[in-house]
């Protein structure tokens, strides 16, 4: 099979549009259309269901497409090994991270990685953590700068860079009291991020633990846009300490404390190329911990 038939249908996968396949690859529409064509032509059977302008893979594209990543993943994994035999720290790194540590954690590594390495080419994804964290598991990043799952994930190993102390937030014009209580909160409309999510599920455990409701006004897994939110009086969120300013009010609840684990992840089994191994050093470089080892799988 040809290669670049294959990244095409992977990437007409992932994104479930050719025009935005064709702007991944560099590419032009008709290009991508006529690899994938040549792909079907190949297998002897139709990958996408075209159904007006929605893109759905067929039975046969969903048993190709994970085989596909993996022949993608193996050959490109086995140009940077033979590349790195020199020592030389350049090429393609690809990193998964979310919003908000792009924007409050790395813009200080980034500055560094780039001034030491620039014949790197650091190629970002900005994605949910969870998500993140399944495109490492999928040989997609090679790593992935999240809120830490809080209990092991099959094939990773994580590093914990940063401790995140949540603090419960509300309007300054709120009726809420300053010295509140969880069951006051629980009578109250909150703003969350998705309760699926690693940060949205530490609030409903604790809530939980107390076999209380929360009453979700809205979710949104935008810190910033959570944040907005509150400052206007849409309702109680759960903030990262760091995000406080005049604009919001915090909350005291005593004996409540929440933390989450803000680091990296890897593929336990996957060789990290030289500018990996990189950027995980200057991560560590960067970190916000005591020297201890704060490694878990």
């Amino acid at each position: 099979m040809d290669l670049d038939n294959l990244k095409a249908f992977i990437s007409v996968a992932r994104r479930r549009s050719f025009s935005l396949a064709s702007e991944d690859l560099f590419i032009t529409q008709p290009a991508v259309s006529k690899r994938v064509a040549a792909l079907e032509t190949q297998i002897g059977a139709a990958l996408f269901d075209r159904i007006g302008k929605n893109i759905h893979l067929t039975q046969a594209g969903k048993i190709l497409l994970p085989r596909a990543e993996q022949i993608v993943r193996q050959l490109e994994e086995a140009r940077q090994v033979i590349a790195d035999l020199s020592g030389d720290v350049r090429g393609e790194l690809r990193v998964a991270t979310s919003h908000h540590l792009g924007l409050h954690k790395l813009p200080p590594v980034l500055r560094a990685f780039a001034s030491a390495y620039p014949h790197v080419n650091l190629k970002f994804e900005f994605l949910d953590s969870e998500v993140a964290l399944e495109r490492v598991q999928r040989g997609l990043c090679e790593l992935a700068v999240v809120t830490l799952a809080p209990d092991p994930v099959e094939q990773l190993e994580f590093e914990v860079l940063w401790q995140d102390k949540l603090r419960f937030v509300t309007s300054l014009n709120s009726d809420l009291p300053s010295n509140t209580n969880m069951i006051t909160l629980s009578e109250s409309p909150a703003i969350l991020p998705d309760l699926s999510t690693y940060t949205g599920r530490l609030v409903k455990r604790c809530f939980d633990e107390r076999h209380l409701p929360i009453s979700i006004n809205m979710t949104t897994n935008y810190l910033e846009t959570i944040k907005m939110m509150v400052s206007v009086g849409l309702g109680w969120s759960v903030l990262p300490e760091s995000m406080l300013d005049d604009s919001i009010r915090p909350l005291r609840l005593g004996g409540v404390s929440l933390t989450r684990d803000l680091g990296v992840a890897r593929h336990h089994k996957r060789q990290l190329s030289n500018a990996a191994e990189a950027f995980y050093d200057v991560l560590r470089a960067n970190r916000v911990l005591p020297s201890v080892n704060t490694e878990r799988r």
